[in-house]
């Protein structure tokens, strides 16, 4: 707008000196008219309306003046400046008021003439500074309405982001299903929408990894801390041989290191992008090994069978499969627990199977379809604590491994879980 203004100036100004350039040679031309050089002299002949023509008009014959205005003026000494230069020249005088004087010579005879006329500038000046300040208001207005267009446009585009935003304040990443993508939006705030969508699903992942985590680490723990207290709770309260305090204290170191390796493999496991530990494992040592930790009641036996089988996960991420395996057949057998160690054609010609059998009431038909989700029981109100989170860490992290937990829905009596495992 600045640029225009000035251009718009200057071309007006232009224009208006133009006008009064046209205007001197016009007075000039007819004051020729009036100008005798025909003969030996110069003569100046009187014609109607002299008055208007001998306003502000000087006549010379060479450098003598001839015909001026009335009295004396101060314009008189450019004039004959002008008169002297001979040719066309134009000077600006400012007087009293601004005035623009031009020398014309004037055409044909013998003899030489020069016409000096000037104009007030005044009414031209006059005209530039209006057009100045009516372009000034112009932009002003215009600046104010463009503001004032500015600001209620770029609300109007931006409600639905403000909107956008309180929805986002009030939603809970985990309990509310509600997306942006649900409404309708332009094309860019539905972009926005999409990428905030896909934001919130991410965080609502991880919240719930989270929680999950902390849940299955909650769950393995509890049976080597509880050790821990039993051991501690016997030991204070009857008098212990040093044999005795020294194999409390092998327990507990074992519980203990169990408890790191638990924490060791969950968090390892629990990292995105973080490659599967390698090792090797011989299945039947590690898990008779894993029965011995175990709580095991008295009046249950646990059996351990199979060749000397190896499989390609490390002995720790084993012991984390087979174990609520394991605890939940010693939680509900009647007498008997057997783990049966196979060669198998699944996940590979080469691959390890596990059986877990017990001799219990065995799995509801009608909860078998849930029995892997995490946090569901079967019979909340049976007497024995748990989470419902054993069994979906034994199969995410056979999963993790290249294999597979299973449960055969067709084994009666009892229950009976298969676990499959890539060979060593």
């Amino acid at each position: 707008m600045l640029i225009l203004t000035v251009a718009f100036n200057t071309v007006a100004g232009h224009r208006l000196q133009h006008q009064a350039d046209d205007e001197l040679r016009t007075r000039a031309a007819a004051v020729a008219t009036t100008v005798d050089t025909s003969g030996p002299t110069v003569r100046v002949l009187e014609t109607s309306h002299d008055d208007l023509l001998d306003t502000n008009v000087w006549i010379y014959a060479g450098h003598r003046l001839l015909e001026g205005p009335p009295g004396t003026s101060p314009l008189n000494p450019i004039a004959d400046h002008l008169a002297a230069r001979r040719g066309r020249h134009c000077v600006t005088a400012d007087l009293d008021r601004p005035l623009q004087l031009c020398s014309q010579p004037v055409p044909g005879g013998r003899s030489t003439a020069t016409v000096v006329t000037a104009l007030d500038l005044t009414p031209y000046r006059s005209s530039a500074h209006t057009l100045l300040v009516g372009s000034l208001t112009l932009d002003a207005v215009m600046l104010a309405c463009t503001y004032a267009l500015t600001r209620l446009a770029v609300g109007r585009a931006l409600r639905p982001v403000r909107a956008m935003t309180d929805q986002a304040a009030q939603w809970s990443a985990v309990a509310s299903g509600e997306r942006f993508g649900s409404t309708r939006h332009p094309a860019e705030l539905a972009a926005l929408g999409a990428s905030l969508d896909s934001i919130l699903d991410r965080i609502r992942s991880l919240l719930r990894h989270e929680q999950q985590l902390t849940g299955e680490l909650s769950h393995e723990l509890r049976t080597p801390l509880s050790r821990i207290i039993a051991e501690l709770d016997w030991w204070q309260t009857r008098p212990r041989t040093a044999a005795q305090t020294r194999a409390t204290h092998q327990v507990i170191g074992d519980a203990a290191e169990s408890m790191r390796t638990i924490c060791d493999t969950l968090l390892a496991d629990a990292r995105e992008h973080t490659p599967t530990a390698p090792g090797i494992a011989t299945v039947v040592p590690t898990l008779r090994r894993l029965t011995e930790l175990l709580d095991v009641p008295a009046h249950l036996t646990i059996t351990v069978e199979g060749p000397h089988l190896t499989t390609g996960i490390p002995p720790a991420r084993l012991e984390r499969i087979v174990s609520p395996l394991l605890t939940n057949a010693v939680r509900y057998a009647r007498s008997t627990v057997a783990v049966t160690v196979t060669a198998h054609a699944h996940p590979t010609p080469d691959g390890v199977r596990l059986d877990v059998i017990d001799d219990g009431p065995g799995v509801p038909p009608e909860f078998a379809g849930h029995l892997f989700e995490p946090g569901r029981r079967a019979n909340p109100d049976d007497g024995h604590s748990g989470a419902g989170l054993g069994l979906p860490l034994a199969r995410r992290l056979a999963r993790s491994a290249g294999g597979e937990v299973s449960y055969d829905e067709g084994h009666a009596p009892g229950a009976r879980f298969v676990i499959t495992l890539p060979p060593g």
